[in-house]
């Protein structure tokens, strides 16, 4: 292909091994889209693929052209066609917002407020514009992660060294905070297992997620999150001390073909009953179901259907999730395990979002994003969207910058 001038870019950057550690350099320079779309290296890019993209149209003209080829330019073309179009559209309302502030500045000398603050308003549409178009050009850049469309294995977990109650209680609610999201961006959200606390919280908890893009919105939410709160009820609250606790949540894909041989020799299998709120079914057959993979002391728990055969077979599909997960791992990375860099070890230095009650402040460390009204946040609706979606657009930013600074 080189030989017949026919090219595809490297990838901007291998964003599966993206893990939103941004440096100083970023944080300065790149905190939008729209500033990373005024570098110059973006600028230079875009202008080749845009030239290339004339060029490609030019020569599927040609007649002197063989199948093979055809097919090459064809590729390309679809290839480039929307990232030459959202190039155009924004070079566009950049010139309008250039005539826009010229505009204002003859106003202003004139002063004729009216004017002046109409242009301005056109000024801030065109700049929202101008967000909303630069994104969408970055996210056409970036090179789309292979499993992204798949569906998620969730898992939370309590922190096991600090907070004690408030943990489990944190952790329930971060549980029912990813259902409300499933249910607000109509997933199927399928509990897989499901161990309670004593006092209400919540020691482990593993989900199902099905639906579409479901392991790119979740990608991000892996990691160790921080609760600080006074607690509703013992000594503490009286005294009206803050506590400290942490939880982890892990997020895993699940393509819909995992194909993972699983010789059941490697198998031990256990049943017992099932734990969990009330219920005749609950505490009266051994229907729960423990799968324990012998070669990589792998276990899954299911006791979410009252049918052992039917718990037996979503152990072994949450299994298999698990085992292909580290085929992906050796994949992606030769560094520390995704399972690892999103468990770590609970401690409250590899957080990647804290949640302070008593201030109402959500804060995600790795963007330097803060939220007001944590009650909007863990309801799973609007606000953890809006959190979700930053975190999508500052990684296209990182991929990009990635790519810049190599």
């Amino acid at each position: 292909l080189h030989n017949h001038g026919f090219w595809r870019p490297k990838p901007l950057v291998d964003t599966a091994r993206f893990t939103l550690s941004f440096n100083s350099w970023h944080r300065k320079y790149h905190q939008d889209s729209q500033a990373l779309w005024k570098h110059e290296a973006v600028q230079k890019y875009l202008e080749t693929l845009s030239k290339e993209y004339q060029q490609v149209s030019h020569q599927l003209n040609a007649d002197s052209l063989n199948d093979f080829e055809q097919r090459t330019l064809r590729r390309r073309y679809a290839d480039l066609s929307p990232i030459a179009a959202a190039f155009q559209e924004i070079k566009e309302a950049e010139r309008e917002v250039q005539e826009l502030e010229a505009m204002c500045t003859e106003l202003d000398s004139r002063d004729e407020k009216q004017l002046l603050e109409l242009a301005l308003e056109e000024k801030e549409s065109l700049d929202k514009k101008m967000n909303v178009l630069c994104r969408k050009l970055f996210q056409l850049l970036v090179p789309k992660e292979k499993y992204d469309r798949s569906s998620v294995i969730l898992e939370v977990t309590a922190g096991r060294t600090t907070g004690g109650d408030i943990c489990q209680q944190f952790t329930k609610e971060v549980f029912e905070m990813y259902q409300n999201y499933a249910d607000y961006k109509r997933w199927t959200f399928d509990i897989v297992n499901y161990t309670p606390a004593e006092i209400g919280g919540l020691h482990h908890a593993a989900a199902h997620i099905s639906g579409e893009n479901v392991y790119r919105h979740l990608k991000y939410e892996g990691g160790t999150h921080r609760v600080q709160r006074i607690p509703e009820t013992g000594m503490s609250s009286r005294m009206q001390r803050i506590h400290t606790g942490t939880m982890s949540v892990i997020v895993l894909p699940q393509p819909e073909e995992v194909d993972v041989k699983v010789d059941p020799k490697d198998l031990r299998i256990d049943t017992f009953r099932a734990r969990g709120a009330g219920g005749q079914h609950v505490n009266k057959t051994d229907s729960a179901v423990r799968i324990v993979h012998l070669p990589t002391g792998l276990a899954v728990e299911c006791q979410q259907e009252r049918s052992q055969q039917m718990n037996k077979e979503i152990a072994l599909r949450t299994l298999r999730a698990k085992l292909y997960q580290q085929v992906i791992e050796k994949q992606l990375s030769q560094e520390q395990s995704a399972r690892k860099l999103q468990l770590g070890t609970r401690a409250q230095s590899e957080r990647i979002r804290t949640y302070n009650f008593t201030q109402d402040r959500v804060t995600d460390h790795r963007i330097s994003y803060d939220a007001r009204n944590i009650k909007e946040i863990l309801s799973g609706k609007e606000a953890l969207d809006k959190l979700i979606n930053r975190l999508l657009e500052f990684a296209d930013i990182e991929a990009v910058t990635q790519y810049l600074e190599n």
